[in-house]
């Protein structure tokens, strides 16, 4: 009996040097398997002309949904690589994909069976205090798939307060998506960590990819913090003050984020590219055209 692939199957494969470099070869995807605001699947055709080509360490201070950490993995093949966030209970996640990955798909499909309106905000309204590692992280991804537009907020207590979104049939087991993680994280350091501290060991020829929480382009359009830590102008500026401290070190450096007067000013020295995103998290569908974000490098 031949096992299957997942990562094969649905174009995850790990190329071979000759297809690392043929533009012509690349697949834009990534097997991400939470939905995130913020996401960069949808830019990876973008940034990858703009990453270095060679490095032997990967380090990325605010993970998220990975997905740019899944295509370098896949692609650039660093051989070590470092990924963390603030949030535990999205690290939780992803070391039970990493290291439970058949257990967490079981469980996701109890959820499944499960989903009605009354059974998600039961189990939103559950104490993660009294789960395992492995039922938080079901929990987390279900609640997620489930929930209005994928949203992660907390209240001032820390408990999760989005209201179930309204899907027909959400994809709540992704089981290939998963499998191709959990391959792809096999190696990686994964660590609850604020990004000051995620980078203290970084060192010359370290390819740093920042894709911190943006600074909002309005009043209005404040996506800054989905836990009960916001990232508001001060962070911005003490996460300029830690880019400037890589760039010192000889790292190289790929932040991402909005295209504002306040960043471009703030990074006014180093090399600032625009690329175009879809704005897909919105309550008013018809803002959900593109818009222009700043890629700043220092190479």
């Amino acid at each position: 009996m031949q096992i299957s692939d997942p990562i094969s199957e649905k174009g995850y494969s790990m190329p071979t040097e000759s297809n690392i470099l043929n533009s012509s070869e690349v697949r834009y995807i990534a097997p991400t398997f939470a939905k995130w605001a913020g996401g960069k699947t949808q830019l990876l055709k973008q940034l990858h002309p703009l990453m270095p080509s060679h490095f032997k360490r990967y380090i990325e201070p605010f993970l998220g949904s990975g997905a740019v950490f899944f295509f370098v993995k896949r692609y650039l093949q660093p051989e070590e690589t470092i990924l963390s966030d603030t949030l535990g209970d999205l690290i939780n996640c992803y070391e039970v994909v990493k290291g439970q990955v058949e257990e967490l798909i079981n469980d996701l499909r109890a959820h499944e069976l499960n989903h009605t309106k009354e059974y998600y905000y039961f189990t939103r309204s559950l104490d993660p205090i009294g789960l395992t590692d492995l039922q938080k992280a079901s929990r987390f991804l279900y609640l997620n798939k489930t929930c209005f537009n994928g949203l992660y907020r907390v209240n001032s207590k820390g408990e999760f307060n989005v209201p179930m979104g309204a899907y027909k049939k959400p994809n709540i087991v992704n089981a290939d998506s998963l499998r191709a993680a959990s391959m792809l994280l096999q190696d990686a350091t994964i660590q609850e960590h604020d990004f000051a501290n995620t980078i203290l060991e970084a060192r010359n020829d370290d390819f740093v990819y920042l894709d911190p929480p943006y600074y909002p382009i309005s009043t209005t359009a404040n996506f800054t913090g989905y836990t009960r830590n916001v990232f508001r102008e001060s962070e911005q500026r003490r996460l300029y003050a830690t880019y400037q401290e890589l760039h010192r070190r000889g790292c190289l450096l790929m932040q991402s984020n909005s295209d504002t007067e306040f960043i471009r000013k703030l990074y006014d020295e180093f090399r600032i590219e625009t690329i175009q995103a879809r704005r897909s998290i919105n309550s008013d569908a018809s803002k959900r055209g593109k818009i222009s974000e700043l890629v700043i490098l220092n190479y």
